[in-house]
């Protein structure tokens, strides 16, 4: 059993997103979200009234210490959007004064407080940083907070050239604070989406700033492009966990008569996927749905003849494997008596044996020295 988030003198229980994992033990907080709460504290930054913008708050350890103040949070996680909605029910706190924004919505007016969780990813950090910038002015107090091991010099050099004057706090449990001064010009633009040929075709793919391989295809998508099933037309495919939408991409390149649908959890994915479809194959558009989603939650059972899926072995820094488990099974469902999921995996991440006790069958496509490519019938 998880110790509560005791900061305050709030006792406060949070949860991570999705609640049913099979690693209970990763708790929905970490040292640098109690760095930040005890920083603004001490020294009385947020008030009730006070403006704050929250950046990237996993689960919600920012957003329910504060909910007497007028809250905007930004996430790309649809994940972490429900998780903070969860955990400010559990915690009986009011969601009245919050407004949640994503990745993608523009940032709100006059506000007093930045709240910034560092992103994993270096080209999402320079994407917000860009846009904070050419939004606010100095007189925004901004604040951001990370594991001390992941604020690196070329970190604090982002915040310098974007953002203006940078200095770091001393690091408390290996947490630090990262304090800007908003006092450099806006003289920056994002160079996000970001738009590169996909090879051995005529197509480009547009990628938002949080959306994988950003620059050109990565080795495993390349490898699974080459071990894909051929689809018969009229088939209900699920491109599940998207990113950019090159796998579903593909498969209406080859078969414009497929009904496609783009899964992921990521805002910036699925705005990834569908400028993809529109800009290369705009007349499958009506083929197409696109979803920002919990794997397949909701889907209809037995609706799909195959599913296509490049599992994640990590939620945000956290490695972990239920989402792989969770896509399998809820695959396992939504398929059709007789469909197909295919997958591709790095070799030591064993999927084979999650697939077998699934479906009670799995079957290797394809392997090479750093993936395979494997298929199970739902019988």
């Amino acid at each position: 059993m998880l110790s509560p988030f005791i900061i305050n003198d709030k006792n406060l229980h949070l949860d991570r997103y999705p609640l049913a994992q099979v690693n209970r033990s990763l708790q929905a907080w970490d040292a640098a979200d109690e760095y930040l709460v005890n920083h603004i504290a001490q020294h009385q930054l947020i008030k009730p009234g006070t403006r704050v913008l929250i950046f990237n708050d996993l689960f919600g350890a920012l957003t329910v210490n504060f909910t007497e103040s007028q809250l905007f949070t930004v996430n790309d996680s649809f994940l972490s959007i429900c998780g903070i909605k969860h955990n400010l029910e559990q915690n009986y706190l009011s969601d009245d004064n919050r407004s949640q924004l994503t990745s993608l919505d523009p940032l709100p007016d006059d506000i007093d407080v930045i709240l910034y969780k560092n992103p994993k990813s270096k080209s999402l950090l320079s994407d917000q940083l860009l846009k904070i910038k050419q939004k606010y002015s100095d007189n925004v107090i901004f604040i951001a907070a990370d594991r001390a091991k992941e604020i690196h010099t070329s970190t604090l050099k982002q915040f310098e050239k974007y953002l203006g004057t940078t200095k770091t706090s001393l690091a408390v449990k290996k947490a630090r604070l990262v304090f800007a001064e908003l006092d450099n010009p806006a003289r920056y633009n994002s160079p996000f989406p970001t738009v590169w040929p996909l090879e051995n075709t005529r197509f480009s793919l547009s990628n938002h700033a949080n959306v994988y391989a950003r620059e050109k295809l990565d080795l495993g998508a390349r490898y699974f492009i080459q071990n894909l099933p051929e689809i018969p037309a009229g088939s209900r495919v699920i491109d599940l966990g998207c990113g950019n939408g090159v796998i579903g991409l593909t498969v209406l390149a080859a078969q414009e008569q497929a009904k496609v649908q783009f899964v992921d959890e990521s805002h910036m994915a699925i705005a990834s996927a569908r400028e993809n479809i529109e800009n290369n194959l705009p007349q499958v558009m009506d083929n197409c749905i696109f979803h920002v989603n919990d794997c397949l939650t909701g889907f209809e059972g037995g609706s799909a003849d195959v599913i296509l899926c490049n599992p994640p072995f990590h939620q945000q820094t956290a490695t972990t494997d239920h989402i792989a488990w969770q896509m399998f099974n809820d695959s396992f469902r939504v398929l059709k008596k007789g469909g197909e999921l295919r997958i591709i995996g790095n070799r030591q991440l064993g999927y084979h044996v999650k697939l077998q006790r699934i479906f009670g069958n799995h079957k290797l496509i394809a392997t090479n020295e750093k993936f395979v490519t494997i298929s199970a019938i739902k019988k």
